[in-house]
């Protein structure tokens, strides 16, 4: 018979990409988180995860399956909600803070969603590309693109599998000509972004061999992402940004991505906050509908979905 918990290993070791980190999200010992897996894996007679030493990814077997684990814990948890009789409920207010592009761009329809469900919930929406001090400011939860660099907060993942993508309007490429190289990005106006004072400027790439690493220049830097992308859409140069920024405007053809054959950096949108059991349900259920969209728009991105 399946086990809940061993189900939970596996679904958080897919989407963290990492069985040892999916041991201390659940505060399990590497050797107990490794025996549900085989446990799991012993019940459905077929691997579901290839490992290494270095590596860990998912089989076929395992893509097919992942799906169906989600959707049963899923089940399990609204089961538990209509058995609560209403508990489940959240109300009250939540102070969130989030980058100034996803915030204003991609996240208030979200949110909007989110409060139509819990319609006693009340939200205090701080935007900003600086990370958030936990411990000083107002803010119960953080939405941010990376990893905390203080390694006493709460990192959660929401969208893990999130990509850069270099891109630039039609009208930019019909004026300079299309990109065909990384090394031809230093003919090309290049918009940068300033995050914790320092101009990001050198921009990351893998070909599935390699990293490639192209430094790049421009007539125009801002400390506000939003500010890049709007240079961007305006047709004035090219941009490196996070897939779920962009991905409604490549969508709409206001962006078009270029070089799609190279793998941009690793973007991955993680929830953070001080402590895990200090807002409960509410922390739950947000996470649970962010991964949702962000998973939609994952699913149309122009890199591999892994």
């Amino acid at each position: 018979m399946l086990r809940t918990d061993d189900l939970q290993v596996f679904v958080l070791t897919a989407e963290l990409g990492s069985l040892s980190a999916a041991a201390r999200r659940l505060e399990l010992s590497p050797a107990v988180a490794s025996a549900a897996l085989k446990r799991l894996e012993a019940s459905l007679g077929c691997r579901l995860l290839a490992r290494s030493t270095r590596s860990l990814r998912l089989t076929g077997e395992g893509e097919q399956y992942l799906p169906h684990a989600r959707a049963a814990l899923q089940s399990l948890v609204h089961g538990q909600q209509l058995l609560a009789g209403g508990k489940a409920t959240i109300s009250g207010p939540l102070q969130l803070s989030a980058p100034s592009d996803f915030g204003r761009n991609v996240l208030l329809p979200w949110l909007d969603a989110f409060q139509v469900q819990h319609p006693q919930l009340s939200l205090r929406l701080l935007l900003a590309d600086r990370n958030a001090d936990l411990f000083r400011q107002p803010v119960d939860i953080a939405l941010r693109y990376g990893l905390p660099e203080d390694s006493s907060l709460v990192a959660l993942p929401v969208a893990p599998t999130n990509r850069r993508v270099l891109c630039a309007a039609p009208a930019y490429l019909e004026r300079h000509g299309p990109l065909r190289s990384l090394a031809e990005l230093t003919g090309h106006n290049c918009l940068r972004y300033m995050l914790a004072g320092r101009v990001h400027e050198r921009w990351c790439f893998h070909d599935g061999r390699r990293e490639l690493v192209q430094h790049v220049g421009g007539d125009r830097i801002s400390d506000d992402a939003d500010v890049v992308r709007r240079w961007a859409l305006a047709g004035r140069g090219v941009v490196y940004k996070s897939w779920l920024d962009v991905a409604h405007d490549v969508q709409a053809g206001r962006l078009q991505v270029l070089l799609p054959e190279l793998r941009g950096e690793p973007a991955p949108l993680n929830l953070i906050c001080a402590h895990r059991a200090h807002l409960g349900e509410t922390l739950r259920l947000l996470r649970e509908h962010l991964i949702e969209r962000c998973r939609v728009l994952l699913d149309q991105a122009p890199f591999a979905y892994d």
